[in-house]
């Protein structure tokens, strides 16, 4: 079992920069692959980016690639989504999700994750 709690969610001006983190509990984080996605009312989940078991491995959305940054700390069972240069379109609720299915291989469909944490908002004003 694995449960999952994101926080670092704000309001922020175009242009700005938040940390996203998912704390989680369990003694089975690092064998998990993890994932953020993120969601707009009444769209689908989307894919934002994923991570390995051993953070050799991250994947990118091509809305996002070069500005955000993925990264886990499995001393700490937290992943981070370093976001840069927010525009007001990356305003969503952003959730954090986790699989050992997906250790090391590449998952982008929310259909897939197991383990999900409650999301936190994000809002860029512009």
């Amino acid at each position: 079992q694995v449960q999952l709690v994101e926080s670092g969610g704000g309001l922020v001006q175009a242009g700005g920069s938040l940390r996203l983190s998912c704390a989680a509990s369990g003694r089975t984080f690092s064998n998990n692959g993890m994932g953020w996605f993120r969601q707009t009312p009444g769209k689908e989940r989307k894919f934002v980016s994923y991570i390995s078991w051993s953070g050799s491995t991250t994947v990118y959305a091509d809305s996002v690639k070069g500005r955000f940054t993925i990264s886990r700390d499995n001393a700490k069972n937290t992943l981070y989504l370093q976001m840069n240069s927010l525009k007001p379109e990356d305003t969503a609720v952003y959730y954090c999700a986790a699989d050992p299915r997906w250790r090391d291989r590449v998952q982008q469909a929310h259909q897939s994750y197991y383990y999900w944490g409650q999301g936190t908002q994000v809002t860029v004003s512009s």
